[in-house]
């Protein structure tokens, strides 16, 4: 197992932005920018760190800091990419392959959310699409190989940016059918059916899962990225594992041939010539429930690994594992999840300086409908905000959800007071005065 394949089972494609990054180390690290959160070495994460901030400020009901958008806007190369981090930008970006895809899609997300840089985002949409693999997918580096943190995470940026990624296509492959591609199926064992694997093995071309890659991969195989509204009306949706058509984890699959193979094909997604080729929706679903299923055997949680080590409560993976349920509805399998971060995240290691990792949770409280002011006991969003340049708060306070029982504690309040008034005044109750409550935003 190469390192970067080892590297995923840590963190997805946010690690994979310091894995994948050049293995020369500066002996003098630049120091971190005003304009930019948190202060430690910005050389292989400025961009991504700065990009969930933003989404984190957002969706919180907080505009970000004027400069703080401008120092990410001003990463852009001239061609549209990202790098990792450009300590000048008064220098050209004229090294190509040190563009990144990840970073680069991430970016988009948060300047797609924070509005104002239409330029900047229809630059970087262009340099994703001609980026764009054979197959549908991306990998890391301008180039490389398909590989589904990369896939995912473009994918999320092509929603944001108000384009149908299942119409974005190289040589009539979709990115969706990239993620396919990379799916554990029928032939895998039960228990990894749904998985999604990083990219095939090198030598055997066989998939394996990788906890990582699914919860990235689910998430963007149902149209979503980052930034993920919580359903509080429509009813949980629940988990449904891929149906091969047997119960014993054998390598049986429906029939596809005969009177039948319209309807085989139409219900199991499969392609004219018999293989299976899982659509959006189906892929989504799948995975799905091997996440629930991973997230159940585990506590409520994922863990990390890597050789020789103990086994690790993954943090990073857990908080995306509930934006990615929470993308298909499935409120029921986001709850335990989320009540586990809500209960141990302060033992995430150096939680408290990395803008990334509060972002990430600011974001899966977001969509689990939870209060990032008062998450656990912990006031996220405030410990970010500390990391950087101050935002601003909107005037309509807290965004979906955070601090609406506070809110309806207070109309409630209101109101009485102002019936009781009344009634002392007139001694006749003439009706109760409504509070109109802002418009939820659509993150």
């Amino acid at each position: 197992m190469n390192l970067r394949r080892s590297a995923t089972a840590l963190g997805g494609a946010a690690l994979l932005v310091i894995t994948a990054a050049p293995a020369v180390l500066a002996e003098d690290p630049p120091p971190a920018p005003e304009e930019l959160y948190g202060e430690g070495d910005p050389s292989f994460d400025g961009v991504w760190r700065q990009s969930l901030a933003l989404l984190a400020q957002d969706t919180s009901g907080y505009t970000p800091a004027p400069e703080a958008v401008e120092w990410l806007a001003g990463q852009q190369c001239e061609d549209g990419s990202f790098l990792s981090f450009r300590a000048d930008t008064g220098v050209p970006c004229e090294d190509v392959t040190a563009a990144d895809t990840n970073a680069t899609a991430l970016a988009v997300q948060a300047l797609a959310a924070v509005g104002g840089q239409d330029e900047a985002v229809a630059a970087a949409d262009e340099w994703l699409r001609s980026m764009q693999n054979e197959d549908g997918g991306w990998g890391y580096s301008p180039g490389g190989a398909t590989d589904s943190n990369s896939t995912a995470v473009v994918i999320g940026a092509l929603a944001a940016a108000g384009q149908d990624p299942d119409g974005v296509r190289r040589d009539d492959a979709s990115p969706y059918e990239a993620l396919a591609a990379l799916q554990l199926g029928c032939e895998a064992d039960q228990e990894e059916r749904g998985a999604f694997a990083w990219q095939p093995d090198e030598t055997t071309g066989d998939l394996f899962a990788n906890p990582a890659s699914t919860v990235d991969a689910v998430l963007a195989a149902y149209g979503s990225g980052l930034v993920v509204s919580p359903d509080v009306e429509g009813d949980p949706v629940p988990v449904s594992p891929l149906d091969c058509g047997d119960e014993d984890g054998d390598e049986d699959t429906p029939d596809t041939e005969g009177e039948d193979a319209e309807d085989s094909t139409e219900e199991n997604g499969e392609d004219e010539s018999g293989g299976r080729e899982p659509t959006a929706g189906q892929s989504a679903a799948a995975g799905a429930a091997h996440l629930a299923a991973l997230l159940a055997e585990g506590d409520n949680h994922l863990v990390s690994s890597l050789p020789g080590a103990e086994d690790q409560p993954d943090f990073g993976g857990t908080s995306k594992a509930v934006l990615a349920l929470a993308a298909g509805g499935h409120g029921d399998a986001v709850r335990g999840p989320l009540e586990w971060l809500e209960a141990n995240h302060t033992a995430w290691d150096g939680l408290e300086s990395s803008p990334a990792a509060l972002g990430q949770l600011v974001l899966a409280a977001h969509a689990g409908g939870a209060d990032p002011a008062d998450f656990g006991g912990t006031d996220l969003i405030g410990q970010l905000n500390a990391l950087g340049p101050a935002p601003e708060q909107d005037e309509d306070g807290a965004a979906d959800g955070a601090g609406e029982e506070e809110n309806e504690e207070a109309t409630g309040s209101g109101v009485l007071l102002w019936i009781l008034g009344l009634g002392l005044l007139a001694g006749v109750v003439i009706g109760v005065l409504l509070t109109q409550r802002r418009k939820k935003r659509d993150s």
